[in-house]
C-alpha cells in the first residue's frame, strides 16, 4: 500500500515516484524504436536466408510501418475503452510475442505476417508512453520528462544499426528480433508495478468503435506508405497503379479528415488542431521527421555506398551521434523550464544546419573520424529540438486531451520520416544518374588527362589480371570511379537540401506562442 505522505508528495501519480514511471514506459518505447532500426540493417541477410530479393525483403519494413501508422492515432480510443495500463501491457505482450515469431519465421510470408502484428503492438507504445509521462509530471517539470522520453526516440535509432549489425554478423539476423524478449518481459513487470490509470481514464465512457473512420485511416496510411516505398522503383506517376493509388489516397484522406473534424464520436479528434501551439508543433514535427530521418538514413548509406564500409563499420562510425544526444539530455532537462523553448528549438535547428553544411562539403578522401565532431553535434542537436518541441506543443492541452494529441503528434513524425526517406532515395538515384551523365560527357577519349589516367589504371589492372585483360580492367576501374564520384555529388546535394530545410524549421519555430510553464496549468490538467 502507498502511504498518504507519498500520495501527497506525488498527487499526479497516486504516490508513485514519476521517475519510476518514466523508466517503466521508456523500456517499452526504447524496445520498439530500437527494433525498427535494427531490422533495417538485417535486410540483406533476411533476403539471403529466405531466397528473396532485397526488394521483396523491404516489405519487412513496410508491413511494420503500415500497421504501426494505423494504430498510432487509434491508440487513444483503445486506451480509454480498455484502460490505458491494460492496453499498454497487452501491446507490449503482442510486440514481444510477435518478435519471437519474427525470429522463428520459416518463410518470408510468415515473417511479414508476424511483422504486421508486431507493428500493431508497437504502434501504441510511443503515444501511450508519451501521454503517461506528460501527465505524471507537473507542467514545470515536463521538459525533464521529455528529456527522458527523448532517450528512447533519439538514442535508439542511433544504437540500432550498430547493435543490429553486430548481432547479424556475429550470430544471425534472427537475434535482432529475439533481443526484444527479455526487454519486453522487464517492461511488463515495471508497467504492472508502477503505472496507474488516472481517474478520467478509469471513468471514461467511450462510444462505439468508429469502424468507418478506422477503415479510412487504414486505407490512406497503407496506401501512402506503399506509394512512398515503391514509387521510385516504378517511376512514380509514370506507373498507372501509382496514379490510381494516389487517387485512393487523396479520397480516403479527405473523407477521414472530414469525419474526424465534424463528428464527435470519431476515432480521432482532429479538432484538437484548433490549439495554435499543438497545430504548429504537428507541422514542425512533420518537418523534423523529414529532416532527422533523412539524416539518419543518409549517413550510414553514405559510408556504405560511397566509402565502401560494411554495415557494422558504418554503424560504429555514426554511433557517436548517441553520445551527443545523451550529453544534451540533462542540459535540456535542467534549462528547459528556464529558457524560452523557441530559443532552444532555434539553437537545435541551427546546429542541424551547420552539421548538414559540413556533411555537404565531404569528399572521397575523408577517413572514419573526419565526421566525428559533426556527427556528435547532430546528436546533441536532436535533444535540443525534440524535447522543447514536445514541451511547448502540449503545454496548453488538458490531461484528458493528451492521449488523442500524442497519437496525432507521433503519426506526423512517422509520416514525415517516411516522406523524408522516400525523398532521399529518389533524389540520390536521380541525381546520381544526372551527374554520371554529366561527368561521363567530360571524359573524352582525346583528353590527355583521361588517357594518362586510363594508362595508369590499365597498367595496375594488368598486374592483377594479366596484361591481356589490363585494358578492360582499367576501363572498368575508371567507370567505377565515375559512379563513385557521381554518387558522392548526389549525396552532397541532398545534404544541402537538409541544411536548407533546417533553416526553414528555425524560422517557423517563432510561429509558436510563448508559454510560461511556471504559471498554473490550464483547467483540467490536474
Amino acid at each position: 500500500m502507498i502511504s498518504a505522505a507519498k500520495r501527497a508528495k506525488y498527487p499526479l501519480t497516486e504516490g508513485v515516484n514519476p521517475w519510476l514511471i518514466a523508466v517503466a514506459v521508456m523500456s517499452a518505447t526504447f524496445m520498439e524504436v530500437l527494433d525498427t532500426s535494427i531490422a533495417s540493417v538485417a535486410l540483406r541477410n533476411i533476403a539471403g536466408s529466405m531466397s528473396a530479393s532485397v526488394s521483396e525483403a523491404t516489405w519487412v519494413l513496410t508491413s511494420y510501418l503500415v500497421a504501426n501508422a494505423v494504430i498510432l492515432p487509434a491508440s487513444n480510443w483503445f486506451a480509454l475503452r480498455f484502460g490505458r495500463k491494460k492496453f499498454l501491457i497487452v501491446c507490449v505482450i503482442i510486440f514481444t510475442f510477435s518478435s519471437l515469431m519474427c525470429g522463428a519465421a520459416p518463410t518470408l510470408w510468415f515473417l511479414l505476417l508476424a511483422r504486421v502484428f508486431q507493428g500493431a503492438g508497437g504502434g501504441a507504445l510511443q503515444p501511450l508512453s508519451q501521454s503517461i509521462l506528460m501527465e505524471s509530471f507537473p507542467p514545470a517539470r515536463r521538459a525533464a520528462a521529455m528529456a527522458a522520453f527523448a532517450f528512447g526516440i533519439v538514442v535508439a535509432p542511433v544504437l540500432g544499426p550498430t547493435f543490429g549489425g553486430w548481432l547479424t554478423d556475429t550470430y544471425s539476423w534472427r537475434y535482432a528480433f529475439y533481443i526484444n524478449i527479455p526487454i519486453g518481459i522487464l517492461s511488463v513487470i515495471l508497467i504492472s508495478r508502477f503505472v496507474h490509470d488516472p481517474s478520467y481514464v478509469r471513468n471514461a465512457k467511450v462510444g462505439k468503435f468508429d469502424n468507418i473512420g478506422f477503415g479510412l485511416l487504414a486505407v490512406w496510411t497503407a496506401t501512402l506508405q506503399i506509394v512512398l516505398d515503391k514509387g521510385q522503383e516504378d517511376d512514380w506517376f509514370g506507373a498507372m497503379w501509382i496514379r490510381y493509388a494516389v487517387v485512393v489516397l487523396i479520397a480516403a484522406l479527405g473523407l477521414w479528415i472530414y469525419r474526424s473534424w465534424t463528428r464527435t464520436d470519431s476515432l480521432v479528434n482532429l479538432r484538437i488542431l484548433k490549439d495554435h501551439n499543438f497545430r504548429t508543433g504537428c507541422m514542425l514535427m512533420w518537418l523534423l521527421g523529414v529532416t532527422v530521418y533523412a539524416t539518419i538514413t543518409l549517413l550510414p548509406l553514405y559510408f556504405q555506398e560511397v566509402m565502401g564500409y560494411t554495415a557494422y563499420t558504418a554503424g560504429w562510425v555514426v554511433g557517436p551521434r548517441g553520445i551527443g544526444a545523451i550529453c544534451a539530455m540533462p542540459i535540456v532537462g535542467i534549462i528547459g523550464n528556464k529558457v524560452d523553448s523557441r530559443k532552444l528549438l532555434t539553437f537545435g535547428f541551427l546546429l542541424f544546419f551547420f552539421c548538414a553544411v559540413y556533411f555537404g562539403r565531404s569528399n572521397l578522401g575523408i577517413g572514419p573520424t573526419t565526421m566525428l565532431i559533426p556527427i556528435v553535434v547532430s546528436g546533441f542537436a536532436m535533444s535540443f529540438v525534440f524535447v522543447p518541441m514536445s514541451t511547448i506543443s502540449y503545454t496548453t492541452l488538458k490531461n484528458s486531451e493528451m492521449g488523442n494529441a500524442t497519437g496525432i503528434f507521433n503519426l506526423m513524425r512517422n509520416i514525415g520520416g517516411s516522406v523524408g526517406i522516400s525523398a532521399v532515395q529518389t533524389m540520390l538515384e536521380r541525381r546520381q544518374a544526372f551527374y554520371q551523365t554529366q561527368i561521363g560527357a567530360s571524359l573524352t577519349g582525346t583528353s590527355g588527362k583521361v588517357q594518362q589516367a586510363l594508362h595508369g589504371l590499365s597498367a595496375y589492372a594488368g598486374q592483377k589480371m594479366g596484361t591481356a585483360n589490363g585494358g578492360e580492367g582499367g576501363m572498368a576501374m575508371m567507370y567505377m570511379m565515375l559512379q563513385q564520384q557521381a554518387l558522392l555529388s548526389s549525396f552532397v546535394v541532398v545534404f544541402r537540401w537538409v541544411a536548407l530545410l533546417s533553416i526553414v524549421c528555425a524560422v517557423l519555430v517563432w510561429t509558436f506562442k510563448k508559454n510560461d510553464l511556471s504559471k498554473a496549468p490550464p483547467p483540467g490538467v490536474h
